[in-house]
């Protein structure tokens, strides 16, 4: 009795789930595509790779896109605190099913969302699979409220990391003009040409002093790369070094809206520009969305 009494919770738990998702959506939204999931990442700290996260969701979101991130840098998650925003729950929450997935979700600037991942990524290896499996299906539900999924990964050349680059359909490597920074970003390419050589790799280059030296270290690494691994890197863009990021950031705001005008703004449409043009109809059929995503995310890592 115990058992079918916790089917029936189970049941009716998540038909409430998919009613408020319902809910949430338009009346009469039409059927869409799976969410692009791409994985924001870098070889090293402290490149911006999460100042640009959440100012490229913005100008995402302000050209129309749906856009929710993931912080999956579950050691120093940051987007709560560039954002300014405390959450009242996290990833961790939905991993332990205490919370489903539209409570976790926390609304950031210009319609964008974000889920705070919290701490302890090793817990979704500790899940069995009807545990996998629920929590799966929970988080695919986001495939329904989002066009896009940006999740900023932690940094370095982690097995956690990496999975989560491995998982993605689609990635973005922040370097800078700095030679450990440009060494560093060609070893996590290296890592996932040894696991996918057809994966989307896209490449931004921030805090560069100009135009010119941005795309040298773009076309320097396009070149390296397909000569010696074999793989085809996409130039995304750059961001122009700009004092207006460091005074966004101790304001805890993002630099697009505090400083609209700036160079670094201008320069994150830019990208923002490429990435929903490179978004055709033949990529969006190539999604897996998020439930393929996760599916693939947990398998690496219990290998």
């Amino acid at each position: 009795m115990t058992d079918q009494a916790e089917k029936l919770r189970q049941v009716i738990d998540n038909l409430k789930l998919k009613q408020a998702v319902n809910r949430v959506l338009a009346p009469a939204a039409p059927v869409k595509r799976n969410a692009r999931v791409i994985t924001v990442t870098s070889g090293k700290g402290g490149v911006g790779k999460t100042n640009i996260t959440i100012n490229l969701a913005i100008a995402l979101s302000e050209q129309g896109q749906r856009v929710i991130i993931l912080d999956a840098d579950f050691g120093l998650a940051n987007i709560d605190v560039l954002f300014g925003i405390v959450p009242q729950y996290t990833l961790l929450d939905v991993i332990k099913n205490k919370k489903n997935i539209l409570e976790v979700l926390t609304e950031g600037p210009r319609n964008t969302k974000f889920i705070s991942g919290g701490s302890g990524v090793e817990d979704l290896v500790k899940l069995d699979r009807q545990q996998i499996a629920r929590f799966v299906e929970n988080m695919s539900l986001l495939d329904k409220l989002a066009d896009i999924i940006i999740v900023d990964t932690g940094a370095g050349l982690s097995e956690n990391v990496m999975s989560f680059v491995a998982a993605a359909d689609e990635v973005l490597l922040v370097t800078t003009p700095e030679p450990t920074s440009i060494t560093d970003a060609y070893a996590l390419i290296k890592m996932v040409s040894n696991r996918d050589r057809t994966k989307t790799i896209r490449v931004i280059v921030n805090r560069s002093e100009s135009s010119s030296e941005a795309n040298d270290v773009l076309n320097k690494l396009v070149l390296v790369a397909d000569r010696f691994l074999g793989i085809k890197l996409e130039p995304a863009g750059y961001i122009l070094h700009d004092e207006s990021v460091v005074k966004a950031v101790k304001q805890q705001q993002p630099f697009s809206i505090v400083y609209p005008k700036s160079q670094a703004a201008r320069n994150i449409r830019e990208i923002s520009d490429k990435l929903i043009q490179r978004g055709d109809s033949n990529q969006q059929n190539r999604n897996n969305g998020v439930r393929g995503f996760l599916s693939r995310l947990v398998g690496f890592m219990k290998v």
